[in-house]
């Protein structure tokens, strides 16, 4: 016995109930996909070239050479490093920083001091210009840290003036700025960690004038 050939209106809704099965399925498939990842966020160290509250005074009759910031063991990386327990350090998955915070520093420091007048020329450690002092630094600690509320950045510098005639130290310091965050994410670290570093620069500045 041989069966009817199917209806053009059997055909028809064969088709259909297979582009809807087809678009599901597309549908489906999608949804399993995982969802992008939101753009990283890139953030730099920023400072004025003259921070408020130094006035350039006249020249003295030394070259200070500076020597490439150093940093402590967890802060050498461009990433932003943030805590939430006493000897926990954590890093911001999708922010960082252009460069790691020492090398940023090298510049703005360089900077504040040929702004404020103090010394005869400030010029880089590897400069082939005879220099009489040596300025040497260290990022000891910066850190946003959310064990508080509001949660503060935290910024320490070490501070090392070395005579270069008789590799005698002249003088030597920490300084220590905290500021408080805007917000509760690194966006708010970030405008707090340059407010703190204004204020750093003023003080490495007139560390090293005196």
């Amino acid at each position: 016995m041989h069966s009817n050939p199917p209806s053009h209106y059997t055909q028809l809704h064969v088709r259909l109930i297979a582009s809807i099965f087809g678009v599901a399925l597309l549908t489906g498939c999608g949804s399993l996909l995982p969802p992008p990842h939101p753009p990283e966020q890139i953030y730099v160290l920023e400072a004025a070239a003259l921070p408020m509250g130094i006035k350039p005074t006249a020249p003295r009759e030394i070259v200070l050479a500076v020597s490439p910031p150093r940093a402590r063991a967890g802060y050498d990386t461009h990433r932003m490093v943030w805590v939430r327990q006493a000897h926990g350090l954590e890093l911001f998955a999708r922010n960082r920083w252009a460069d790691t915070p020492a090398r940023m520093l090298a510049p703005l420091l360089i900077q504040s001091l040929q702004h404020s007048g103090t010394f005869q020329a400030i010029v880089p450690v590897s400069s082939s210009v005879s220099a009489n002092w040596r300025l040497d630094t260290e990022v000891i600690r910066l850190q946003h840290d959310f064990s508080v509320k509001p949660s503060r950045v935290q910024l320490t510098f070490g501070v090392q003036l070395v005579d270069l005639a008789t590799r005698r130290v002249i003088a030597s310091t920490e300084f220590e700025e905290v500021e408080p965050a805007a917000s509760e994410d690194a966006y708010g670290g970030v405008l707090a960690t340059n407010r703190a570093l204004q204020r750093l620069l003023i003080r490495v500045t007139g560390f090293c004038a005196r």
